[in-house]
């Protein structure tokens, strides 16, 4: 009859036994992963405030670019204008992401740049579109968009400059080899925190009525700058280096509306497995306590059959 009960018991204790283990497991493996949650979080963080002070930067650079153009444009008044028509080709740019985990960011930027590319009304065999991340190109095409090329999103802040040449490149094929004279950008615009919003820029031609508010405006001090290099080639330049600034800008604001989307993500990932570690550990409590009073029972019940039997 003892030799019966301390079999139950240990039948008993090593279920229980198991049961403890397998919670300890959960624990360990809820452990590990908020520690790569709260590692990802950290290097969101820092590559957010990293675009965003490249931005900023960019923004200094910008300026004056804008006032060259303007001396350019109020020293041969009328000749910079750009004519507007309608686009019987459209070369699109779309900024999404290669990596995941960045909530609804791809999904977003490619309805909008869908959208905004059929209003255009250019037919889709006149359309040549070039994405930059795999992960919203998949998106395109499950849309039933036609792609013609996709590059890799940079990682860090040393791949955007090299990665908008590469752009500049393909823009340049498009002008000489399809006739393509307008392209758009499409890309998401960080506004704070984690929120952030698709933009879209009309990136070519350059638009007539910008250029002439740019001729518009005031000049700051009562002396216009001059120049004595040739005309054309300064206009030239300038425009160039305003596509420049266009593209890296839309670089650095896709990039940091990423990883703003996935600190968000990683926050709430954080708080669910908060939440879940702490049901695992009060559960492991709970039945580790439940443990120690079966096993006091039984050593008591123990204790009681052995009176019995020496009675």
């Amino acid at each position: 009859m003892i030799a019966q009960g301390i079999a139950l018991g240990d039948d008993a204790g090593r279920r229980t036994m198991e049961t403890l283990e397998g919670l300890k497991r959960k624990i360990h493996s809820a452990q590990e992963l908020q520690g790569v949650v709260r590692t990802m979080k950290a290097l969101a963080a820092v590559s957010i405030r990293q675009f965003e002070k490249a931005v900023e930067s960019l923004a200094h650079y910008n300026r004056t670019i804008l006032l060259a153009l303007r001396v350019a444009i109020k020293r041969r008044s009328g000749q910079a204008a750009a004519q507007d028509s309608a686009a019987e080709g459209l070369g699109a740019l779309i900024f999404g992401s290669d990596q995941g985990m960045c909530g609804q960011l791809n999904e977003q930027i490619v309805a909008h740049a869908a959208r905004e590319i059929d209003a255009t009304g250019v037919a889709a065999d006149r359309r040549t579109i070039l994405v930059v991340g795999e992960r919203a190109a998949a998106r395109l095409e499950a849309a039933g968009e036609r792609i013609d090329e996709v590059l890799p999103a940079p990682s860090a802040l040393a791949g955007v400059t090299p990665s908008v040449q590469e752009v500049l490149l393909r823009i340049l094929d498009w002008r000489a080899a399809q006739g393509i004279d307008h392209v758009m950008l499409f890309y998401s615009e960080l506004l704070g925190g984690a929120s952030y919003e698709p933009r879209t820029l009309r990136l070519l031609p350059v638009d007539r009525a910008w250029l002439d508010k740019l001729q518009r405006e005031p000049w700051p001090t009562h002396v216009l700058p001059t120049f004595s290099m040739d005309w054309d080639a300064l206009f030239s330049a300038l425009i160039r280096q305003y596509l420049f600034v266009s593209l890296y800008r839309a670089f650095a604001e896709s990039l940091a509306s990423e990883n703003a989307s996935r600190l968000a993500a990683m926050q709430n990932a954080e708080r669910n497995i908060d939440e879940r570690l702490g049901q695992l550990q009060a559960q492991f409590h709970q039945q580790r306590q439940m443990t120690i009073t079966e096993e006091l029972l039984d050593i008591v019940s123990g204790f009681e059959a052995l009176k019995e039997d020496t009675r």
